[in-house]
């Protein structure tokens, strides 16, 4: 034999979800400004909810201060929140839990 060792490779799987993977959520929240029935109109616009899908999204700004409307990569979330304020919305978007 040479003086050479044989090494042995061991493939390791990595399941960790990095920050990267994780998805992230668009957050519409509740303003002072905007009508009920103007944030169901862009809702179901921007994101083709059904009527009764914007309504409910609509109520939960309304009523919890909140909804989550889609969520996605962050290219896709941005990109979201971005329409949602060309709309006159007060959005964010956060890491999906």
């Amino acid at each position: 034999m040479s003086d050479i060792e044989t090494l042995e490779i061991i493939e390791v799987e990595n399941e960790t979800i990095t920050d990267e993977d994780r998805p992230w959520k668009v957050i519409v929240w509740n303003d002072p400004i905007n009508l009920m029935v103007y944030v169901t109109f862009v809702i179901q616009k921007l994101f083709g909810y059904s009527k009764e899908k914007a309504t409910k999204m609509m109520l939960d700004v309304h009523e919890k201060g909140r909804a989550v409307v889609s969520s996605g990569t962050r290219v896709e979330a941005e990109r979201d929140v971005k329409r949602l304020h060309t709309h006159g919305l007060w959005a964010t978007m956060e890491h999906d839990e």
